[in-house]
């Protein structure tokens, strides 16, 4: 994780986290070997564009798709984690977004 600009009087500074560790430290899989895994795998797309470095950067506002199994889960990122917190704490990190055309989020 990081914050992009170092003086005080710059615009505000935008935080960013490796796109492996955000769906860590939210919970989304248990390790984060798998994390990257699933990345690499191209199920995951940020803003609609299909990731596959589990280094990419994402930030507040991004909107990720998951495909995980058995289910795809679309999310708006809501904050960063220093650490992998609990449950009560990842859930804070994001908010779902519901499809818009009524597309059943299950994976057949």
């Amino acid at each position: 994780m990081g914050r992009r600009g170092s003086s005080p009087d710059d615009a505000p500074e935008v935080e960013t986290c490796r796109l492996d560790k955000w769906i860590w430290f939210a919970r989304f899989q248990r390790a984060r070997e798998v994390c990257a895994d699933v990345i690499r795998k191209g199920h995951v797309r940020v803003n609609g564009r299909k990731v596959n470095q589990p280094g990419a950067f994402v930030r507040i506002g991004d909107v990720l798709t998951l495909a995980l199994p058995g289910r795809t889960v679309v999310v708006r990122i809501l904050g960063m984690a220093e650490k992998r917190g609990g449950a009560e704490e990842a859930a804070a990190l994001y908010s779902l977004v519901e499809p818009a055309d009524g597309i059943s989020s299950k994976n057949d």
